[in-house]
């Protein structure tokens, strides 16, 4: 597997890799693009290969808390797996990257044609569900610090890169939190040494002080991908 491959595609067999890719293109994914809304027909699926992609569940019509995100250990989607063409989410790109995109109804004819593939997916959807849990029990009970620096270790992850951009408004959006709650939890991760942060620019400078600092959710992300896909 090479640094910019997707892992799903690449753990099926050659001859299951080769058919999924046939029906895909090489997409941009663009920071600030909306992939899906919610009640959007879905007419593609996308496998990222650089990137992430957050999943927002809408408040009061509003785009809003992030439930989950998805990077090139996963792909966006699912509800395509499971038949449904509906979106239920709002998707927007929040790291830029490359991502393989396919059509909804040939990606359909080859999960229907591929055993291979539709095990690989129903293992990455179990772990969805898992870390949207993970995600609700987290935004209930854990403290703004942690829940933060969980959020940049699991955006680390998915964007291969020390460094990305988002805005203390964004941030506090997708977790749900006061901006001023951001801006002092950003500010004690600095002042710790642990991240670099000016203008919306986030650079990871302490991995493992970073680690330390976020609640038991990392981990427990970490430990189901490992179980499924590992």
């Amino acid at each position: 597997m090479t640094v910019d491959e997707n892992d799903l595609i690449a753990r099926l067999p050659r001859r299951d890799r080769r058919s999924l890719l046939a029906v895909c293109e090489s997409v941009t994914l663009v920071r600030g693009e909306v992939l899906y809304k919610p009640g959007d027909l879905a007419r593609h699926v996308y496998f990222p290969n650089q990137g992430f992609v957050s999943l927002m569940a809408a408040i009061d019509g509003e785009p809003g808390l992030e439930v989950g995100m998805v990077g090139r250990e996963g792909m966006l989607g699912a509800h395509v797996v499971l038949g449904v063409g509906v979106a239920p989410l709002r998707a927007m790109v929040h790291g830029a990257g490359t991502a393989w995109r396919a059509g909804s109804a040939r990606f359909r004819n080859e999960l229907a044609a591929s055993a291979a593939l539709q095990r690989t997916l129903n293992r990455y959807l179990y772990m969805l569900m898992e870390q949207m849990a993970t995600s609700a029990r987290c935004t209930r009970f854990h403290r703004v610090e942690p829940r933060l620096a969980r959020w940049l270790l699991v955006s680390q992850d998915r964007a291969h890169s020390d460094s990305f951009h988002l805005t203390h408004e964004g941030l506090a959006a997708m977790l749900g939190v006061r901006r001023v709650g951001i801006t002092g939890a950003a500010s004690d991760l600095q002042r710790r040494g642990l991240v670099r942060y000016h203008r919306g620019d986030i650079t990871v400078l302490d991995r493992a002080g970073l680690e330390a600092a976020a609640c038991g959710c990392y981990a427990a992300d970490r430990d189901a991908y490992g179980r499924m896909l590992g």
